[in-house]
C-alpha cells in the first residue's frame, strides 16, 4: 500500500491490512507481525470487567509497550512456552471494520474492528469475542500499527482463565 496520509486511505485499504495482520497471527508468523508495529507501538488487553479502563491506572490482561511485545513474541515462538507448545490453532473473522477518526496528525488514524477468534488446542475450541481499536501511523508507503487494543466482550474467561497467545 502506498499510504502516506489520511486523505490517501480508504477503507478497502484497511481491511486488507487488518486481514494481512489476521493471517500472520494464524499462521504464528510473529516476528513478522511485529514489524508491523512502529518502535513505541504497544499492544493491550483491557480486563473484561473494565474494558474501557487505562493501563496506567487499571489491571490489564496485557499491557505491552514495543520491547515487551517483542519479549512476548521472543517466548511464544521458543519451545519452552508450555501453553503454547504446541502452538494453539487460531481462526480469526474481522468485521466491520470502520475508520473512525483521523488524529491531530495527518500521519495517524484511528480505526476499530469486531474480531472472533477460535482458538483450536488440545480438542477443545475456545471463542473469543470483541472488538479491536488501533491506532495506526500512516507513512513510507506503510501502514503501522502504533497502538493495538483488543477488547473482550466476554464476562470472564472462561474455560483457562488467561490468553496465551496474541488476540
Amino acid at each position: 500500500m502506498a499510504l502516506t496520509t489520511v486523505d490517501s486511505v480508504n477503507r478497502y485499504d484497511i481491511e486488507s491490512f487488518l486481514y494481512d495482520e489476521a493471517a500472520l497471527l494464524d499462521e504464528w508468523r510473529l516476528d513478522e507481525w511485529l514489524k508491523l508495529f512502529t518502535s513505541d507501538g504497544a499492544y493491550y488487553v483491557p480486563s473484561t470487567d473494565d474494558p474501557g479502563g487505562d493501563h496506567r491506572t487499571s489491571l490489564f490482561l496485557i499491557a505491552d509497550d514495543y520491547e515487551r511485545l517483542a519479549h512476548r513474541v521472543e517466548q511464544l515462538m521458543g519451545r519452552f512456552v508450555h501453553a503454547e507448545t504446541p502452538h494453539s490453532r487460531t481462526r480469526r473473522s474481522i468485521t466491520n471494520v470502520r475508520i473512525r477518526k483521523a488524529s491531530k496528525t495527518p500521519e495517524e488514524l484511528h480505526i476499530t474492528a469486531n474480531f472472533i477468534v477460535n482458538r483450536i488446542r488440545l480438542e477443545s475450541v475456545d471463542t473469543y469475542v470483541g472488538r479491536y481499536e488501533y491506532r495506526l501511523q500512516l507513512g513510507e508507503g506503510r501502514v503501522l500499527i502504533k497502538e493495538r487494543r483488543a477488547i473482550l466482550d466476554l464476562d470472564t474467561l472462561r474455560p483457562h482463565g488467561k490468553v496465551s497467545f496474541i488476540l
